[in-house]
């Protein structure tokens, strides 16, 4: 349900600047903290998100700061609660269709009284308002700006606080401590209304602030004829969280599978294939419990890579199949089509036990810019951008050299007249940019490659491709390492096969669970078990910060016991444990949040918490780092366990009390599951 404004005489036009803009953003969730409004007349359209300066949107809250006052209910379109805060004028609703944060609020509120206390030109700073551990929220507004103004710190606190209590705040209380820190209180009305307008949004309050905007996603990207292996976890769950935020927040998001499908490597397996008739690699041909056409396929291009460093007259063979292949021989094609086919059955069997949301419709392959690459070199040589040198086309770069100081080159063009994977992603980021017009595009890919996606960026620019307009950023990430701190490896000393890592987690799952107390059947058992097997896996990768490498630990990845995706989950299976004993006993679930109730800290504390779900999924589309809704998450399971210990529900002292604290529930349980949902972890409902 989104937010509903009265229309009045006069538009007022705001420029909302999110949270990650501000002092402070990247040290961890600014849970609470969203987007802070600063207000001026209508010269500052241009200053607007392009959709934003659409008519229909320039038509917000029409009124003066001063006199602007919007009730809970009326804000929140829910009709119950006369609680009053100061919003500020907002002009564009920073939420769209969503519910502003208290955060926001209070954060709007001390706008107001910075605008009555301080001079014009310091009256539109930023609030500085953040969640605090003594009280709701504190600002730093007047540490900030006491100099400026020529004033002490606490004496501007205080002037500050004044404002805030002559003014119409709704109940937001403020005190000032220490030397000028200014610590906010939400009223109990307030929070409860919150938590109400929250419960009759299906979104909880989360607004589209994508809309508009198309983002290209580049992930995964295994190779044909090869399978997927632990290298490619870590690119495959982070690009496919990354999707599912930009999406739910209203993106036009494009995922591209770029994966390999050309080069010697298939010239050489053709020829393998041709010289051994005898070997099976089909599906009709593999005995049953074989582990599929992929693997067959892996070890018959280990086989060929041998004979190919040993054989010199197969490697000549394998060279000129190449060119075959290239040349569109109808039988080195033929075969080579039957392998792209069979991989891609083989990726989308393994993206569907992942739970990964990529498709066939996805593919973005290597040869599928085959026919462009001679257009792309031309045009990069025609502009001067790449020139000859040794026989090779190259795009040289001021500031990249090598140990020995010598310019590193993009080679676009080899001495033999080939292409390599470098003129591919050249290809590849014009077609983003000037086909799928993209406004942003996302490279999720392992930080071993960021010079060589500097080396695309910088190339792109300089052929006017890539424009200030157009965001594109490598999303580097670290790398899984075993249990010595090593990159992960089976103990032969082999690349971990990525179904393998999988089936021993739900193995793992399983085990646990089964160690615990349940009345789960069969079925339901596997089920849970692929669900927290699998859901430990990505929720022990996601909650890593992805610059960082991290231990792969099957044992603590699916423990019931701290910050882990089984935690969660478990978590979630507990509220709706809740909910079911209240349904046996006819307790409405439904009933009405009852505003006017006073909070205990545990209620409080979980309901703040809750609040700020939007602003750690928001922050994630700005940071593309998973990792804090991941911390987001786990924290409120925190809270809600302090909050289930120290308020009963289904022996509340009252129905009104057990009312809000059913709804405090709800609000948990969806929250955990819409958040893990954004994560890709399914939520079971019985663990």
């Amino acid at each position: 349900m989104g937010a509903k404004w009265e229309r009045r005489e006069h538009v007022v036009v705001a420029r909302h600047r999110p949270a990650t803009w501000s002092e402070g953003a990247g040290r961890g969730p600014l849970w609470g903290a969203g987007e802070h409004p600063t207000v001026s007349g209508p010269h500052v359209r241009e200053l607007l998100p392009p959709r934003a300066r659409q008519p229909e949107n320039l038509s917000a809250p029409p009124t003066t700061i001063s006199e602007r006052r919007i009730t809970l209910a009326a804000h929140h379109a829910v009709g119950k609660s006369d609680t009053e805060l100061i919003v500020g004028a907002t002009g564009v609703d920073s939420a769209v269709d969503g519910v502003r944060s208290l955060g926001q609020l209070a954060a709007d509120a001390v706008s107001e009284a910075m605008r009555h206390t301080l001079p014009a030109e310091l009256a539109e700073a930023d609030p500085l308002v953040r969640r605090s551990e003594h009280a709701d929220f504190q600002s730093n507004a007047a540490m900030s700006l006491a100099k400026r103004a020529g004033r002490k710190p606490r004496e501007l606190a205080e002037a500050l606080a004044g404002a805030l209590a002559s003014g119409q705040s709704g109940g937001l209380g403020a005190e000032v401590s220490g030397p000028g820190f200014l610590n906010l209180t939400v009223a109990d009305a307030t929070i409860w209304a919150q938590v109400r307008a929250r419960l009759a949004d299906e979104r909880l309050g989360l607004s589209r602030p994508q809309l508009g905007r198309r983002t290209v996603v580049d992930y995964s990207a295994p190779n044909v004829a090869k399978e997927m292996h632990v290298g490619h976890l870590r690119t495959t769950i982070i690009g496919d969280a990354l999707v599912k935020v930009l999406e739910h927040l209203g993106g036009d998001v494009v995922r591209q599978n770029h994966f390999g499908d050309w080069g010697t490597q298939f010239g050489m397996l053709i020829q393998y294939l041709d010289e051994h008739p005898d070997a099976k690699w089909r599906a009709s041909d593999l005995p049953e419990g074989d582990s599929g056409t992929v693997s067959a396929l892996d070890r018959l291009y280990v086989a060929a890579r041998a004979e190919f460093e040993a054989d010199a007259a197969f490697a000549d063979r394998a060279r000129a199949r190449v060119v075959a292949l290239q040349s569109g021989d109808k039988e080195a094609v033929s075969l080579w089509r039957e392998l792209v086919a069979e991989s891609e059955k083989a990726f989308q069997a393994l993206y569907d036990y992942l739970g990964v949301s990529l498709t066939s419709a996805d593919a973005d392959s290597e040869s599928s810019y085959n026919a462009v690459l001679d257009e792309v070199v031309a045009e990069l040589e025609d502009a001067g951008v790449a020139i000859e040198s040794d026989g090779a086309l190259c795009v040289f770069f001021d500031d990249i050299t090598g140990p020995d100081g010598n310019p590193v080159p993009l080679i676009v063009r080899k001495s033999d007249g080939g292409y390599g994977y470098g003129t591919t992603d050249l290809a590849t980021i014009r077609h983003r940019i000037r086909d799928l017009k993209a406004n942003r595009i996302l490279y999720v890919v392992g930080a071993p490659q960021a010079l060589h996606f500097r080396m695309v960026f910088d190339t792109a620019r300089r052929m006017g491709w890539l424009t200030d307009d157009i965001e594109v950023e490598h999303v580097a990430f670290g790398s899984v390492l075993g249990p010595d701190g090593k990159v992960f490896k089976t103990r032969s000393g082999r690349t971990v096969r990525l179904v393998e890592l999988l089936d021993d987690a739900v193995a793992k799952a399983r085990a646990e669970i089964e160690t615990k107390p349940h009345s789960l059947n069969q079925g339901e058992l596997e089920t849970v078990a692929r669900q927290a097997g699998i859901g430990a896996v990505k929720y022990a990768d996601l909650s890593t910060s992805r610059t960082k490498d991290y231990i792969f630990d099957l044992a603590r990845m699916v423990s019931f016991n701290g910050n882990t995706g089984v935690y969660l989950q478990y978590a979630h299976t507990r509220i709706k444990s809740i909910l079911r004993r209240l349904a046996e006993q006819g307790v409405p679930s439904d009933a009405d949040v009852e505003v006017e109730l006073p909070m205990r800290p545990a209620e409080r504390a979980l309901a703040l918490l809750a609040d700020g779900f939007a602003a750690s999924v928001t922050e994630v589309a700005a940071t593309l780092e998973p990792h804090r809704l991941c911390a987001y998450l786990f924290a409120l399971a925190k809270a809600f366990t302090e909050f289930y210990e120290a308020c009963p529900v289904l022996k509340a002292e009252s129905d009104a009390v057990r009312a809000n604290r059913i709804a405090l529930c709800r609000l948990t349980g969806a929250t955990l599951a819409q958040g893990l949902a954004l994560l890709g972890i399914e939520t079971p409902e019985r663990m």
